[in-house]
C-alpha cells in the first residue's frame, strides 16, 4: 500500500516541479475541504435557526405560538416537532446544564472579584436558578430539536402530513 503523501509527490513531480501535487490531486484535496466547510456551514445554519427559534429544516416558520406552547408541525415544511411522548426530555437536560454552568461560574466569579457573602450569593443564584430556566425554556427546546436534526436528519425527512391540518 502506498503512502498517500508519497503518491501526491510522485504524481505531480514531472508536471509542476518536485513534490508539487498535480491539478487533479489538488482538486480532490480542495473538494474534500469544500465538503467539510459545507458541513460546518450546515451545522452553523441549523444551530442559528435554533437560536432564532425557527424550524431546523426550513428556518422559515416559528416554533412557538405563545410563550410556552409550540406548534405541532412547521407551518412551512410540515416537519413534526414533537414526534413522541417525552421527546423533549433532552431539552430539560440542556436547560438544566446551562443554568447550572452559569450559576456555578457566576458564584465563583462574584466570590473572587467582589467577595460577596455566602448569604447574598445563595439568594442571588437561588433566584436565578428559578427564573432563568423559565426564560431559557423555549431556547432549550429549539436547540434540542436542532441537535436532533443535525445528528439524525434521516428520521425527519419525509414526515409531511397528508390531508388538512388538524
Amino acid at each position: 500500500m502506498r503512502d498517500r503523501h508519497v503518491g501526491i509527490a510522485e504524481e505531480g513531480a514531472g508536471e509542476q516541479g518536485e513534490g508539487m501535487p498535480s491539478d487533479s490531486v489538488y482538486a480532490r484535496m480542495m473538494a474534500g475541504r469544500s465538503v467539510e466547510s459545507g458541513r460546518i456551514r450546515h451545522l452553523r445554519s441549523v444551530l442559528g435557526r435554533g437560536l432564532r427559534l425557527r424550524c431546523p429544516r426550513c428556518g422559515a416558520a416559528p416554533l412557538f405560538r405563545g410563550l410556552f406552547s409550540m406548534y405541532e408541525d412547521c407551518l412551512s415544511c410540515d416537519l413534526r416537532f414533537e414526534r413522541e411522548q417525552g421527546y423533549f426530555v433532552g431539552a430539560i437536560y440542556i436547560n438544566y446544564a446551562v443554568t447550572a454552568v452559569i450559576a456555578i461560574a457566576g458564584y465563583f466569579a462574584l466570590d473572587h472579584f467582589i467577595g460577596l457573602s455566602l448569604t447574598y450569593q445563595l439568594i442571588l443564584w437561588g433566584s436565578f436558578a428559578v427564573w432563568f430556566p423559565l426564560f431559557f425554556f423555549r431556547y432549550s427546546r429549539s436547540l434540542w430539536l436542532s441537535l436532533d436534526y443535525i445528528f439524525n436528519p434521516e428520521s425527519l425527512r419525509g414526515e409531511r402530513r397528508r390531508g388538512p391540518r388538524g
